[in-house]
């Protein structure tokens, strides 16, 4: 496909250079190399669709780098990508060595910080645009969000704060969905419109001065006329809530429409006050499936680029985790089912038909999601909480206050735990075991398989106390994999007198399984210890590596924390004279790649341990002989 605009375009100034006639035909350019990116690699389609021309907008009214833009998430940052000289790298997008599918700074001088949660943009615009005025420049600091963001309660929180203290902050709430204030009639549409054109500016603020200056009574008429704008202007817009949060409201605008879009950013820029100007977009705009079903192609695998049917399984840990849930929810009404914004990433769409009373979307807003199921929990309901590995970090405080400290029954079902590929640092689901591991009244499940992956949600629901989670990776599980695994708080595989043991949790079992029958070919002995409950460590479980010369503790997760440390100690504690090595991640960030290239860079793969303890045999006999 041909990209005569786009491939021209290398920074934002080429887009302020651009003459309006052609502006279409650049979104429309922008467009096709989304679809056709995305259709090979996966990604954010939906809402990268949606904000074309708001992005182009963006890149002709305000003069980046010294503006700063900060896309909240930042998984409708592709358009910003392509305007910003990333055309050419452009197909690389979310693959190892690649562009990333969200800002990085390392990336662009045009991405201002790493960005790949909900809620953070407006805090992080509001504390440039601080800086700014202390530093006493005229430059902008724009957040750009979504609807479904703006449920997150840190955009309150620094709306609060900012909107006092004045400045150049602009916040562009892109609505995609629903609409935050009912607008009525041809009235309103009207009003919209002159309110975003600047010469609504020029006008008021010559008003204002004229007034200002009349002898004696200037001041209390200007006064007294704001007064009945704000009055009757809320009455059509009903956008109070904003300017009694100190920003003033500009809006709705149609999105999609350029020239508007640019006059209305030209007013935010007068008002010399924090704005919140309100756009209203079309998620998947410009492709048919993704604009019909928006939901189903926010973030996608690869797809067929005529069809948009993807070519991946629907089979995954987290359908088969919402079919158990199911099943259990069928025979004990006390169970609901929680989310945060994710009911079908998670799996729970079949649950949410079936039991809507017990159903439960808190929006982005974990820690809320969180302290609700204590509260559901209190009153004797059996919340399970679903939520990927990344966002449960946001709920750090609650997760300790509001579900240990409370000795009350809450399942977490941590989904995307572990290497999560494309997605990349932001997104990784490693830290989650370190988070939990301190907490008293706790105790976590790692199944490797679907059967273990039930018998942990039934323990859960009937056999532990307190907090419980049941945490599981991305993806599907390798075919035949319940053939290997009986359900348990952990097993062993392979010769319990072998001199090596490999000792791990989670799908590396499989891989571990592997590396024994490939050990086993070069004629090394070595078994594999498998944990299903890893917080705490089942009792006696050390006991089986204790007479091994060397125990080796693979970890799909962060090192300093992790179950390895644990198991280690335990075996100290308990006489272990031999030697102890324990790989995982170290202290880094995961940048984007696919797991199976993070499996070997990590070396957690079973061609890795296969290396590693063959290496280790080899130094054994070279000292014996």
């Amino acid at each position: 496909m041909d990209y005569p605009i786009l491939e021209n375009i290398g920074s934002p100034q080429d887009v302020k250079n651009l003459p309006e006639d052609r502006l279409d035909s650049l979104c429309d350019e922008i467009r096709n190399k989304m679809i056709e990116t995305v259709s090979k690699n996966g990604g954010h389609l939906a809402s990268n669709l949606g904000t074309v021309e708001l992005t182009v907008a963006l890149h002709r009214c305000f003069s980046e780098p010294d503006d700063k833009i900060i896309w909240d998430v930042s998984h409708q940052s592709y358009a910003h990508k392509l305007l910003t000289g990333r055309f050419a790298s452009f197909d690389t997008l979310r693959t190892q060595g690649g562009i990333s599918g969200f800002t990085r700074p390392d990336e662009s001088p045009y991405d201002i910080s790493y960005e790949g949660h909900a809620g953070t943009s407006v805090s992080r615009a509001a504390g440039i645009a601080a800086a700014n005025r202390i530093k006493g420049n005229k430059n902008y600091a724009v957040a750009v969000i979504g609807d479904g963001s703006f449920g997150n309660g840190l955009v309150y929180e620094a709306m609060n704060a900012a909107g006092s203290k004045g400045g150049r902050l602009i916040v562009i709430l892109n609505d995609n969905e629903m609409s935050i204030n009912r607008n009525v009639g041809a009235l309103a549409r009207y009003l919209a419109t002159v309110r975003a054109k600047p010469e609504y500016y020029r006008f008021k603020a010559g008003a204002e001065k004229a007034l200002n200056h009349i002898p004696l009574i200037g001041v209390h008429l200007s006064n007294g006329l704001f007064k009945i704008k704000t009055f009757l202007k809320n009455l059509i817009y009903r956008s109070s809530f904003f300017e009694d949060l100190g920003f003033r409201y500009i809006g709705p605008i149609d999105g999609h429409d350029i020239p508007t879009l640019c006059e209305a950013m030209s007013s935010a820029k007068m008002v010399g006050k924090p704005v919140l100007l309100h756009v209203n977009t079309v998620k998947g705009r410009g492709c048919d499936f993704a604009e019909n079903s928006p939901e189903n192609y926010h973030g996608v695998s690869e797809f067929n680029l005529a069809t948009g049917e993807s070519r991946h399984s629907d089979d995954s840990y987290s359908s088969q985790f919402g079919k158990a849930l199911c099943e259990f929810a069928s025979k004990d009404s006390r169970i609901c089912a929680v989310t945060a914004a994710m009911t079908k990433g998670t799996g729970l769409e079949e649950f949410f038909e079936q039991y809507p009373s017990r159903s439960f979307d808190a929006g982005i807003a974990e820690g809320h999601a969180l302290v609700f199921s204590s509260g559901l929990s209190a009153a004797g309901q059996v919340p399970v909480f679903a939520v990927y590995s990344t966002f449960l970090q946001r709920a750090a405080d609650q997760l300790i206050h509001d579900g240990a400290l409370q000795r009350k029954k809450i399942i977490i079902g941590i989904d995307r735990a572990g290497f999560v590929g494309e997605d990349g640092e932001t997104h990784q689901g490693l830290f989650d075991v370190a988070l939990m591991q301190s907490l008293p009244n706790t105790t976590v499940y790692s199944p490797a398989s679907y059967s273990d992956l039930r018998s942990a949600l039934y323990n859960a629901l009937y056999k532990d106390e307190n907090l419980v989670a049941v945490r599981y990776p991305r993806g599907s599980m390798p075919e035949g994999g319940d053939d290997l695994t009986s359900p348990g708080e952990y097993e062993v595989y392979g010769d319990e007198n072998a001199p090596y043991a490999i000792v791990t949790y989670g799908r590396l079992f499989f891989e571990a399984v592997k590396a024994v029958k490939e050990l086993s070919a070069k004629g090394i002995n070595a078994k594999v210890i498998k944990l299903c409950k890893i917080i705490p460590l089942p009792e006696e479980c050390e006991s089986h590596a204790l007479d091994c010369r060397k125990v080796f503790f693979f970890e799909e997760g962060m090192k300093n924390g992790g179950v390895g440390e644990e198991f280690s100690c335990r075996l100290m504690q308990s006489g272990f004279g031999g030697k102890y090595i324990h790989t995982g991640v170290d202290r880094e960030f995961v940048s984007h790649a696919g797991v199976d290239y993070l499996m070997k860079k990590y070396g957690l793969d079973s061609a890795s341990m296969v290396r590693l303890i063959e290496n280790e045999d080899s130094n054994e006999r070279e000292n014996k002989a």
